[in-house]
């Protein structure tokens, strides 16, 4: 099959201007936040069309590895029912379908009752999403947010579970979360800004009223934070929840006093980050105030407002990195980073010196909170996972620590998890920092310096990659590779100062203890040097944008999806999306040093004329977090420099947003594709 030329997209003059600096920036033109240009979305179909072509050349692998990946999966599954109050929920899938069907059942028995089938929803768009859904606490209505675009722009929509059907009410433009007040009828939402899409005001609807109406609860001024809507776990207070990089506050409404003023829980103030929960007259707080590791505090209800009067729970640990926590009638459950492991720990509130460790029988793993519905009970619900053990639901004990085991996921095809073998190392950095590194490989593997490698990391807002199952990988795995998780800085698998040495004018070590894995991993012959692919998503596809510039000829081939690679131009736009709620993440680019250190990394503005490796690069058309425009334009000035022949693919997806699509079917596809890719540059495709 003949393949076209590469597309050549047209350049046109544009300059950014910025107080530090213009630069050119021809392949500007390229942004269009209609996506309605004929012109734009030819240059795009043109990109679409040369990788079918490209891609057609090895559409047997292709179609083989989406096979192998989908004959894993049991299609027929279902969830572990949680208990909240007088029912069972769960959600399971049916033979071929791409959706969950969300159900409940009565605990004191009786026949299951539907709640939300995504594939009858989901029939006729191209993209779906249930984004979150809340039962009214009479356990009679389920309002629930969708998007049908994959741009995080929901509608709430409301559903008499008596009858199946929808109420009139339907609420555009929202973000994903919905809280009902205690009586039943008023509900919490947060409305998006129709242009920037931030989250900006906490309104509350009455069933039945005119939304039009709808009395603005909270509006938030300040464009650099995130605004999120809770509900504690005993149920009697709405939470808005307040998160900037660095800074957070948290204000309360009652829920049995839904048209109260919401009151801020302990103020705000730059540098403090905190979030909540309430049990017994008191709230118990998470918050880094004088604990940059977090430290667990309490608060009376009736010095709501009072930060000072706040006492510890849990002390702050330079050890240990206190993530999440859980409130129960005689425990408090903390979900800890320690010694780069995800864990979770009891603490009796009569006898705290006696907290326990929740066990685990291997020495790399993730454990952490499940669905805990309910206070008044001494069984926690976790999840756990490891690179060699599937996802696994556990109840356990927290008086006696015996824990059961409810499910392992299946994996079918012959999957034996004692046929494969996993690590952890510490590779060192540039400055000397030990970098963790979570391998994963078949049993039989040699050490000889032979082996693929595909290497991955996130290293952004303090997101940690675990070291949990991802059954795609048995198919790289399978084929002789190699798979490791870089635990580089910028996440928090170390603590917080690992996540703060990792961002601002130290983001570049990221980028450099990625590329330190890299060679240990080679030096160490575990893998071969010629063989080595790395990849990354969203903030990840910086990095791997980032390293094929500093490095691209330590790879064979680097996969970017939906990659934040424009980063200069996009932090000095303020009118797209979550720019503003960025610039303690990376920078203010309208002061001079932040200006030129991030341009000193920008991918986009480092791509150079000299050789790149094979790159696979993916976005979709309707991408609200990395416009879809950031990548077309690398692509475009990739295309424009780079000196090789090697293969440079770019997939759009037309109808997808930032998660890619939304069928558990489609998003196997395209993990087949990414591995046929991988496994065609190699030359192993049989």
């Amino acid at each position: 099959m003949a393949i076209p030329a590469a597309p050549v997209t047209p350049k046109k003059e544009h300059t950014v201007s910025a107080p530090a600096g213009a630069r050119q920036d021809p392949y500007y033109w390229l942004r269009d936040d209609s996506r309605s240009q004929p012109e734009i979305l030819a240059q795009l179909q043109k990109e679409r069309d040369y990788f079918d072509a490209v891609s057609a050349g090895y559409a047997p692998l292709t179609q083989a590895l989406t096979q192998e990946v989908i004959a894993r999966v049991k299609q027929d599954d279902s969830t572990v029912p949680y208990k909240d109050r007088d029912y069972r929920y769960s959600a399971r899938y049916a033979e071929g379908q791409e959706y969950p069907i969300y159900v409940r059942t009565p605990v004191a028995g009786g026949a299951e009752q539907l709640l939300i089938d995504g594939n009858i929803e989901a029939k006729g768009k191209a993209y779906y999403k249930l984004s979150q859904y809340a039962v009214s606490p009479d356990q009679q209505l389920l309002a629930y947010t969708e998007d049908s675009m994959g741009r995080f722009q929901n509608t709430l929509r409301v559903r008499d579970l008596r009858s199946g059907k929808n109420l009139p009410d339907a609420i555009p433009g929202l973000s994903g979360e919905v809280v009902w007040a205690k009586d039943s009828r008023s509900l919490f939402y947060v409305e998006n800004d129709p242009k920037t899409l931030l989250s900006v005001r906490v309104k509350r609807h009455v069933l039945g009223s005119d939304p039009q109406t709808d009395p603005l609860v909270y509006e938030e001024k300040d464009h650099s934070f995130y605004l999120g809507l809770g509900q504690t776990g005993d149920e009697r207070y709405i939470l808005l929840n307040l998160d900037s990089t660095i800074t957070g506050e948290v204000l309360v409404i009652a829920a049995d006093h839904p048209e109260q003023k919401p009151k801020t829980l302990g103020g705000r103030k730059t540098g403090i980050q905190y979030d909540a929960d309430h049990i017994a007259g008191r709230f118990v707080i998470r918050t880094d105030w004088n604990a940059p590791n977090y430290r667990v505090m309490s608060v009376a209800d009736e010095q709501i407002g009072k930060r000072e009067a706040w006492t510890d729970l849990v002390a702050h640990d330079k050890a240990r990195f206190i993530e999440a926590f859980a409130l129960f009638k005689n425990f408090l459950v903390i979900e800890e980073r320690a010694e780069a492991l995800l864990r979770l720990r009891a603490i009796p509130w009569d006898q705290p010196e006696k907290s326990m460790l929740i066990a685990s029988d291997e020495p790399a793993y993730t454990a952490s909170l499940d669905e805990n519905a309910e206070q008044d009970t001494d069984t926690l619900r976790y999840s756990y996972s490891s690179l060699t053990t599937p996802n696994s639901v556990y109840d356990v004990d927290m008086g006696t620590g015996k824990r059961q085991l409810l499910k392992e996921q299946p994996v079918l095809g012959g999957f034996d998890k004692t046929n494969y073998r996993t690590e952890r190392l510490w590779a060192t950095a540039s400055d000397g920092t030990k970098i963790p590194v979570s391998l994963v490989y078949r049993k039989g593997f040699k050490k000889d310096g032979k082996a693929p490698l595909y290497q991955y990391a996130y290293g952004s807002y303090g997101i940690s990659m675990d070291a949990y199952f991802r059954g795609t990988v048995l198919s790289l795995l399978d084929r002789g590779f190699v798979f490791a998780i870089a635990h580089i800085r910028g996440g928090q698998e170390m603590g917080r100062q690992w996540y703060e040495d990792g961002k601002l004018l130290k983001k570049k070590n990221s980028f450099t203890d990625f590329i330190a894995v890299t060679d240990f991993l080679v030096a160490e012959h575990y893998a071969a040097k010629d063989k080595v692919f790395a990849a990354g998503g969203s903030a990840g596809g910086l990095l791997v944008g980032a390293v094929a510039n500093m490095a691209g000829e330590k790879y064979r081939g680097l996969i970017a999806h939906v990659p934040f690679v424009d980063i200069v131009t996009t932090m000095l736009d303020e009118s797209i999306p979550l720019t503003t709620n960025e610039f303690d993440e990376w920078g203010n680019p309208q002061q001079k040093k932040f200006y030129e250190y991030m341009l000193s990394y920008s991918p986009y503005d480092n791509v150079a004329k000299k050789p790149y490796p094979a790159m696979l690069i993916t976005t979709g058309l309707h991408d609200s977090q990395v416009q879809y425009f950031e990548p077309a334009k690398w692509v475009a000035r990739l295309r424009e420099l780079k000196t090789d022949q090697n293969p440079l693919l770019f997939k759009i997806n037309l109808e997808a947003g930032h998660g890619g699509k939304s069928g558990r079917f489609q998003r196997l596809e395209e993990a087949a594709e990414e591995y046929a890719f991988i496994l065609h540059t190699l030359g192993m495709e049989h």
